[in-house]
């Protein structure tokens, strides 16, 4: 008893388990079972800067016109602060042209850098279909309206907790072939120190069929046997993490979606990792199944009512465009006399 006060509620790892979590280390081991993506690295020295940069705009040529390229009297006469927004523009032709080709490759694309997607950047996109990116001004604005992505900018957020002296890296931009698919069918499944102990549905809404007598079984028999036929001794050197799966319309396959460090920022969604160190702690004692968590009613308290994802993110698009070329301070005191305006108006 004693032994199992001393476990941790997480297992301490290294700075390669966090490289292992990078799309570009376990991607080539398992293309075959993933949906399809092109990784473009080395990225321009200034795709860094420009995404750090503050405003939310799209480089210079990346817009699909009909020749292909942003006219440069658009920058010239666009309204509003134009001196602001000349000096923040970057452009990327060699980049544009890559995506451009993998978007005629693949149709639509869904970016992420090496560990973060920019799913809290939907509301920037024209497209109500989910980070549906048609050119690489999409790629780029969905990217640069994201606060997820910076994690992946900062050294210091991305290794956060790691036992490791200033890791270096190179940033990659993946380009994922864009699918419509059912989100009831994606799961989160959680390994620590080589056993799959829990799995928890990913989209917080209730879903009468997924707690139908048999499902929860049929998508633990599935998820376990492809683990341990597929991912378990694939993988690499880690032996704790986290694996998000999409299973196919008959819960008989599925598909790896990404994979994520054991740690707490990552979501353990219908789980705490209190409850994931008990079950990991009872995992020990055999026989032992995978704990899985679905959202068994509409009450449920992590179901989502009517809530769009991510919606604190959101900005309305006339506060958008007050912060083009513009610092934080400066975007502030712009907002408060903009809306000092609009009240007085309205009076």
């Amino acid at each position: 008893m004693s032994a199992e006060k001393n476990i941790p509620v997480f297992p301490e790892l290294t700075i390669q388990d966090i490289f292992n979590c990078q799309i570009s280390s376990w991607y080539p081991k398992f293309s075959n079972i993933s949906m399809k993506t092109t990784i473009i690295r080395p990225l321009p020295a200034a795709f860094r800067e420009y995404l750090q940069a503050d405003g939310v705009f799209p480089p210079i040529g990346s817009n699909d016109s009909e020749d292909g390229q942003e006219p440069d009297d658009d920058i010239e006469n666009s309204s509003g602060s134009d001196e602001s927004l000349l000096n923040n523009t970057f452009s990327f032709p060699d980049l544009d042209k890559t995506i451009r080709t993998v978007i005629e490759d693949y149709g639509a694309v869904f970016p992420k850098l090496n560990w973060s997607s920019p799913k809290d950047a939907q509301w920037i996109l024209s497209t109500s279909e989910f980070l549906r990116c048609s050119s690489p001004a999409d790629v780029y604005l969905s990217l640069k309206a994201s606060d997820f992505i910076h994690h992946d900018l900062d050294p210091t957020s991305a290794f956060e907790g790691i036992r490791d002296p200033n890791p270096v890296y190179d940033l990659e931009l993946a380009l994922r072939k864009w699918y419509h698919f059912d989100r009831s069918r994606e799961m989160r499944c959680f390994v620590r120190d080589r056993t799959l102990i829990g799995i928890s549905q990913r989209d917080a809404v209730y879903y009468d069929f997924l707690f139908s007598s048999s499902m929860p079984e049929t998508i633990m028999q599935t998820i376990q046997t492809f683990w341990e036929r597929d991912i378990r001794d694939q993988y690499g050197s880690t032996s704790s993490y986290v694996v998000d799966v999409l299973l196919t319309r008959d819960f008989k396959r599925l598909h790896i979606v990404d994979f994520n460090p054991f740690i707490a920022k990552t979501d353990p969604l219908l789980f705490t990792y209190d409850e994931l160190r008990t079950i990991f702690i009872s995992s020990r004692e055999p026989p032992f199944a995978p704990v899985v968590r679905i959202i068994d009613n509409p009450a449920h308290p992590y179901a989502n009512v009517n809530a769009p994802r991510y919606q604190h993110n959101m900005v309305p698009l006339d506060a958008l465009a007050l912060s083009h070329g513009r610092n934080r301070p400066d975007f502030a005191n712009t907002l408060a006399e903009a809306v000092k305006e609009a009240n007085s108006a309205s009076a």
